[in-house]
């Protein structure tokens, strides 16, 4: 899930919501929106593929 934040740069959050404190892993914060997009798919690819 990428969302923009007020700074204008984009937050990669986690799909599934942490347990512990009932919020959204961060994954990382990107200048562009592309280049949240490519490292998303980084992450579902190591998820997979271990």
């Amino acid at each position: 899930m990428i969302r923009k934040l007020s700074s204008g740069k984009f937050r990669l959050y986690s799909r599934k919501k942490d347990p512990k404190t009932g919020k959204r892993r961060n994954l990382g914060t990107f200048g562009s929106r592309p280049a949240a997009e490519k490292h998303e798919k980084a992450v579902q690819y190591f998820k997979r593929a271990g």
